[in-house]
């Protein structure tokens, strides 16, 4: 028990998850909210303005006005719709909901990392809370947030960027590698999500360098316009952080750029590789990387190749990450990893776009589904032909090495990962002895359904994996490597073995069920031809000694 001088003990009186994360969220809101005050008061300074008593009021409107456009809450003026955010400013709630999740998973008891929802739940509610009633304080005469963007976008922020720190402050006192953690996951489905990140990663990058590029070519503009505006040396502070919130804007302007429909500066205009037509631009010195109006410069039209360098990347990813090697739907998969990277740049487009205004900016950015269907054509295609390739290598490599497709070392042989050491693989005595390879796990015997309905079959049972020592949990060298790559491939081979049989079990059950109804079936017919009432159960002493159902044992493995 803790005396009222001493600090409370938090791994004997876990605090209640739910109440915990009110204070969390509170936190995290509240440091967020005095950050951007602190800002806003260094603005006011270094502007001309009028005594500190007078304006005290629209200071905190302003921070409070500023907090909510950091998680992108579109606002409405007299005249037009502002809802063209930065969403670089989404990296301070971001980084404080996730130091907020993992206080929260140390100071609460989370049992597993399936519970993990729970406490970016409890995190989540509260915080979206605190965002609509601060969308209300907010609101003016002259600027009236959004409180339903305000509650949505304040839940799912809070939601994503807590729950991912409840996760990794879990998995570090648990001691689960992220590498464990992906094993987890169906093995399509993280090739897929593989191949996407690859993909949508690389066209991002490619954004980022034609943006810079651009950037770079235009610097004498971006000078000048940063001396028109004269911002001094607060406001000159003030800009640079203004610029680096739109960053991430800008990056995907510029790969929509690469993909093709480019983007918009406004009504009837346009900026894309088949031309540049703008029309007059506020004084900002990023907006100086956009050409002149007229034809595109030439240098420009090499980003074209980028979304098609994207796709053979994810679809030789995809597929070098593939559970199967030799298959014939390799290209479908590639196609199908161009689908979620076009999904993931549609909903990019969706974000960053919008309005700053009316009439000249009242629409900002590129079209959602302009992006997403090129972005779909180009990198699907391009993946499904680097994944049909990737295929054919691979299986060209089994072939010369003399390896079974459907072999279990397969897949790493095709890969590099290991040595063929059967007849025809190259490989002598020396490195056979050197390098053994673990014998596969046995198949279990197939789960018979006999015909008396009553089958017992013996199931083997599966060796554990043997215990580990102190030192084999987490290497401390490049030495432990290997040893650890190996048996966490021993460890996914169980899991699919264990699969499988799962498998076998549930079919044999849905059989003998089938079967099991059948005979019922046909027991009522004969009772109806006999004259008697179906609807009536038998007696218990007219049921026989007969036994429906199926029953399994484990059988112990052998003595040596």
């Amino acid at each position: 028990m803790s005396t009222p001088g001493s600090p409370p003990d938090h791994a004997e009186l876990p605090r209640p998850v739910y109440s915990t994360g009110g204070v969390a969220a509170a936190s995290a809101a509240g440091i967020g909210l005095a950050a951007l005050i602190t800002l806003t008061i260094a603005g006011w300074v270094a502007a001309p303005h009028d005594a500190f008593a007078d304006e005290i009021a629209e200071l905190l409107q302003g921070a409070v006005l500023a907090w909510l456009v950091g998680h992108l809450v579109p606002f409405g003026t007299e005249s037009a719709q502002v809802s063209l955010l930065p969403l670089g400013l989404v990296l301070l709630p971001g980084i404080l909901l996730y130091r907020a999740g993992r206080w929260l998973a140390r100071n609460c008891e989370i049992a597993r990392l399936r519970h993990v929802h729970r406490a970016a739940v409890a995190l989540a509610g509260p915080y979206a809370a605190i965002a609509g009633t601060l969308a209300l304080l907010a609101r003016t005469e002259a600027v009236e947030p959004s409180m339903p963007w305000a509650l949505v976008m304040g839940f799912v922020i809070a939601f994503v960027a807590g729950g991912f720190g409840a996760l990794r402050q879990l998995m570090r006192d648990k001691e689960v590698t992220a590498g464990a953690l992906a094993d987890l996951m169906p093995p399509r489905v993280r090739s897929l999500l593989v191949g996407a990140l690859a993909s949508t990663g690389t066209l991002v990058l490619g954004g980022l360098l034609l943006f810079l590029a651009g950037l770079m070519v235009s610097m004498p503009d971006v000078i000048d316009t940063t001396s028109a505006l004269g911002p001094g040396i607060v406001g000159g502070a003030l800009l640079l952080l203004i610029q680096l919130a739109y960053l991430p804007n800008a990056v995907v302007y510029a790969a929509s750029y690469c993909l093709g429909p480019g983007f918009a500066l406004g009504e009837m205009t346009v900026v894309a590789p088949t031309g540049v037509a703008v029309g007059p631009l506020p004084l900002f010195p990023m907006l100086a990387a956009i050409p002149e109006n007229g034809p595109a410069p030439v240098l420009s039209l090499g980003a074209l190749a980028v979304p098609f360098l994207a796709g053979v990347l994810g679809g030789v990813l995809t597929q070098r990450s593939a559970p199967d090697v030799v298959s014939e739907a390799a290209p479908l998969w590639g196609f199908v990893c161009g689908i979620a990277a076009g999904l993931t740049m549609a909903v990019s487009a969706l974000v960053t776009g919008g309005s700053l205004g009316a009439v000249r900016l009242a629409g900002v950015g590129p079209s959602v589904w302009q992006v997403g269907l090129v972005a779909v054509l180009e990198i699907g295609v391009s993946a499904a032909v680097a994944a049909w390739i990737a295929n054919w290598w691979y299986s060209r490599k089994l072939r010369l090495a003399g390896v079974e497709p459907g072999s279990p070392n397969a897949r790493e042989i095709a890969r590099g990962r290991k040595s063929a050491t059967g007849p025809g693989s190259g490989a002598g005595p020396s490195e056979e002895r050197a390098a053994p390879e673990p014998s596969p796990p046995e198949p279990s015997p197939p789960v018979p359904v006999g015909e008396g309905l009553a089958t017992v079959t013996t199931l083997p049972r599966r060796t554990e994996d043997a215990p580990q020592g102190p030192g084999s949990g987490r290497g401390t060298g490049a030495d432990d490597a290997p040893g650890a790559a190996e048996s966490r491939e021993e460890q996914r081979r169980n899991r699919e073995g264990h699969r499988r049989d799962r498998a076998v079990e549930r079919s044999a059950r849905r059989e003998a069920r089938a079967e099991l109804r059948s005979h019922r079936r046909t027991e009522k017919a004969e009772r109806r031809m006999r004259g008697g009432r179906w609807w009536k159960r038998r007696p218990a002493e007219d049921e026989g000694d007969d036994l429906f159902g199926i029953t399994y044992e484990a059988q112990d493995p052998p003595e040596d």
